[in-house]
């Protein structure tokens, strides 16, 4: 099926650093898993092709693909702003969107995803699944897995250096565990607001400030969650020495997180 792309990039969400499982093929099509689900997706001008059914993208991935938020009047706010900086970061990228991911794989992604980098963080996350090998619930390509759950893995499936895990196998070993002891654990996060979810997942070892704001922002769509990382403090050292106007963009300072992270890395203009 096709469907209108507006303010919606497959490259530049692949590339935003929230989502682990996103691929570009050879045919320029990106393909991806979640919830169990192989997709692919090819931009065509203002349209987006999908390999699903209308009554899946009812179902599934119009709300994955957070269809329901008015980009385009961020956008509209940003322009309409004296921000020069924000102007050109999302002119470069109004595509990207904030998915709204399942929140147990953001959770485990995002604990691998301290103190690495995204290639790593991507091999790690899929020889996790290639090892575990929970079949898709749809057709795909072969060795092709969905994202083990708690009770996909025993007490040792982490206690392997081929995942390159390092010292975080005893974080994921621990939270896996937490999990399968405490099954409402998705559920009660997912009934908190920001602040009460950013405390609990605190608790946890292996998450910290960042993680945690990660996993608020893609796992939960608290989409005022504002994580800040090295690229991220220094966008704000060097252009808003006396603070970012945070009130301005309410609601959504997540989004506007991603368009500056994006320029960060892509911009040729922006110290690396």
């Amino acid at each position: 099926m096709k469907i209108r792309s507006d303010n919606l990039d497959p490259a530049l969400i692949a590339g935003s650093g929230q989502c682990f499982r996103w691929n570009r093929t050879q045919d320029d099509k990106y393909e991806l898993i979640a919830f169990g689900r192989y997709l692919t997706l090819k931009k065509q001008g203002d349209e987006l092709e999908l390999s699903c059914s209308p009554g899946e993208w009812d179902d599934i991935w119009a709300d994955y693909l957070d269809s329901g938020t008015d980009y385009a009047g961020i956008g509209r706010l940003i322009n309409n702003s004296h921000d020069e900086y924000l102007k050109k970061a999302y002119k470069m990228g109004s595509g990207i969107r904030i998915l709204k991911q399942d929140l147990w794989e953001t959770v485990i992604s995002f604990m691998i995803s301290q103190n690495n980098n995204i290639k790593r963080i991507r091999n790690s996350i899929e020889a996790i699944c290639v090892k575990a090998a929970v079949p898709l619930k749809n057709d795909c390509p072969e060795g092709k897995y969905a994202f083990p759950g708690p009770y996909d893995v025993d007490t040792d499936f982490f206690n392997d250096k081929s995942l390159g895990l390092g010292y975080r196998e005893d974080y994921l070993s621990g939270m896996y565990e937490y999990a399968r002891l405490h099954e409402d654990f998705p559920d009660r996060l997912k009934s908190m607001d920001h602040e009460d979810a950013f405390r609990e997942l605190k608790s946890f070892k292996g998450i910290g400030d960042k993680v945690a704001n990660c996993i608020c922002l893609f796992g939960l769509h608290h989409i005022d969650a504002f994580p800040v990382d090295t690229h991220i403090r220094q966008i704000l050292e060097t252009y808003y020495p006396d603070g970012f106007d945070l009130e301005r963009y309410k609601g959504f300072n997540g989004i506007i997180q991603q368009y500056m992270f994006n320029y960060k890395l892509n911009s040729p203009s922006e110290p690396k």
